[in-house]
């Protein structure tokens, strides 16, 4: 039997269908079922999710979490630099980016109340209007972000105006855009049991054919997009992934149904933009906070019993609950599926197969400001994939020399996406060189790029730099280890993640970005969908009559969707898609 999108979200679409009437209800206090308590494990953006709907439905939730509220998406202050009473620089996993057909986290942001924002958090969000992708010793492509092209009616119209846009923004032949904007095509007439059940199974780089195409080609479309948006490699990548993001950037042009703007940012530092007004607002709710490891599942009857827990003073206890929902990584929540667990929940072996690699950020911290891009800036062939984006430029609220020793005038914040590759100063992968090396290689890759032409980055300029605090060095093994991880989406992943809930453990909830997801990325966005179904289904096996948590789709054309119609019984009878031909 193939696996469709209606057949793996169907609580999903249960759910979505509660809370269509319900939509514009938002509960702002206690609702129903206020004796029901609620263990989170993890207070990653998942985590909070979780506990925002849950305490906003009357459920008595506390969060466990061993390091800091906000997970990879928050911000880590640099010790000892502030100065003369202002605050210390703020470094962070990675730089945060909100695209405009992310859904569940903005309209989370809307009702996380800010002073002065009538659209609470969300009216913190800002557009960046231009993207840079830099080539070393070659010409840049600065390409304008937001809507664009025409609009389109028919196959051909989508192939046109896709292709058109590729050729045009980039060094890209007319036959390879073409080419590229008929793949593209071949996936959004895709019905759901073809993208579940053909593609997912198939690697980007041969779904696009990257090995018969341009250099350019390559680099772009098969290397760069998978790297940007995943981390990985395009022939690891599943097409089912890098074909909804592209479905999303290139396949929506008009930016139809659209949350904001394509490329948005936060305008200060995440935790003062975002996620401490958050914990506020849960603490406001009733939300408890405990800091604490988890450390196994106990379970008894057919149910969880109890999680066991370290807290910071290093004792052990046992906590009990009604509902436990668990919101940590990928590498952390399958080390708790003991075989008890997994006899009463089979669907969680497939997670010992998933796939982790590294995506972690450094920030540059500058004298001068920059002028590289009002944009993020992809550095297309760095040994590192690196992107980057210049943060004062968008920082309105508090302007980068309120930090800090107050020279500061910009941050270069650096996004490593390749931890495996050589560099081109000391011939080694990030994994194997210290923070030092890594600064040193890092800076070099962005200065061979960006000062081909003209000198952007000079070395007087830089005052200093923060490596995200989850990489750290051991100086006898050569090697650093990882704190923080990322799920790869690789092809035939999809079958290997689970779902939220099961009947097996009636009171076991999962809510972590490797949750099967409609957008099916490794994302804040996929966290906040998954803690949002784990939500639902709480009420649904509770009783509660609290409204449904809103869910949302990804965009598809509606001017294809005869064509998934009709993929429908093409795929059932073993045919091709009507437009996978070559070209």
């Amino acid at each position: 039997m193939s696996v469709t999108r209606r057949t793996v979200l169907r609580g999903a679409v249960a759910a979505g269908a509660l809370a269509g009437a319900a939509a514009t209800l938002r509960p702002t206090a206690a609702v129903a079922d206020p004796g029901r308590r609620v263990v989170v494990l993890g207070g990653g953006v998942a985590g909070l999710t979780a506990a925002h709907e849950l305490a906003e439905r009357g459920f008595d939730v506390t969060v466990y979490e061993r390091r800091a509220l906000g997970g990879k998406a928050r911000s880590i202050a640099v010790p000892g630099t502030g100065r003369d009473g202002r605050p210390e620089l703020w470094g962070e996993h990675g730089f945060r980016f909100f695209p405009g057909f992310y859904k569940h986290i903005p309209d989370t942001m809307r009702r996380i109340p800010f002073a002065g924002n009538a659209n609470g958090v969300w009216d913190n969000l800002v557009a960046a209007p231009e993207a840079r992708f830099s080539r070393q010793n070659a010409p840049d492509t600065i390409i304008p972000m937001g809507r664009a092209g025409k609009p389109w009616a028919t196959p051909d119209d989508f192939r046109e105006t896709v292709g058109s846009a590729i050729s045009t923004s980039t060094k890209m032949t007319d036959a390879d855009a073409l080419y590229f904007a008929n793949r593209l095509l071949v996936f959004n007439t895709s019905c759901d049991a073809r993208r579940y059940g053909q593609w997912d199974k198939v690697a980007w780089r041969e779904y696009v054919g990257a090995g018969r195409r341009s250099t350019e080609f390559r680099m772009l479309l098969s290397r760069t997009l998978t790297t940007l948006l995943v981390a990985a490699k395009d022939d690891l990548a599943s097409t089912l992934t890098i074909g909804n993001m592209g479905e999303q950037f290139l396949g929506n042009p008009l930016e139809v149904g659209n949350d904001g703007a394509l490329d948005r940012l936060l305008n200060g530092a995440t935790n003062e933009a975002w996620i401490n007004p958050w914990v506020a607002r849960l603490r406001e709710l009733g939300v408890k906070f405990v800091s604490a490891e988890v450390r196994g599942l106990e379970v008894a009857d057919g149910r969880i019993s109890a999680a066991r827990i370290v807290d910071a003073s290093g004792a052990a206890q046992q906590v009990e609950a009604d509902y436990f929902v668990t919101a940590l990584s990928t590498e952390v929540a399958r080390t708790l599926w003991t075989p008890e667990i997994l006899a009463l929940r089979p669907d969680l072996a497939g997670m010992s197969q998933l796939m982790v690699d590294w995506m972690t950020g450094i920030q540059f911290f500058m004298r001068t400001q920059t002028d590289i891009a009002r944009g993020h800036v992809a550095y297309v062939d760095s040994p590192w994939s690196l992107t980057s984006i210049a943060q004062n430029q968008f920082w309105n609220r508090t302007p980068l020399p309120g930090f800090g020793d107050g020279s500061v005038q910009d941050c270069l914040s650096v996004d490593i996406s390749d931890w495996n590759t050589p560099g081109m100063l000391y011939g080694k992968p990030a994994k194997e060189c210290s923070p030092d090396e890594i600064s040193r290689e890092v800076w070099a890759q962005l200065k061979a790029h960006l000062n081909d032409e003209h000198v952007l980055l000079r070395d007087e300029d830089l005052h200093s730099w923060f490596l995200d605090t989850g990489i750290t060095w051991d100086a006898a093994q050569h090697r650093n280890a990882n704190a923080d991880p990322l799920l790869i989406n690789t092809a035939g992943s999809w079958a290997l993640r689970p779902v939220s809930h099961t009947a097996g453990l009636e009171n076991l909830f999962l809510a972590g970005d490797y949750v099967r997801t409609n957008v099916d990325l490794a994302t804040m966005e996929g966290a906040s969908e998954a803690a949002r179904t784990a939500v639902n289904a709480i009420l649904d096996v509770s009783g509660s009559n609290a409204p449904r948590c809103q869910l949302f789709t990804l965009y598809r054309a509606t001017e294809l969707e005869p064509f998934r119609q009709l993929d429908i019984g093409r795929y059932a009878a073993g045919q091709s898609n009507l437009f996978d031909a070559p070209l």
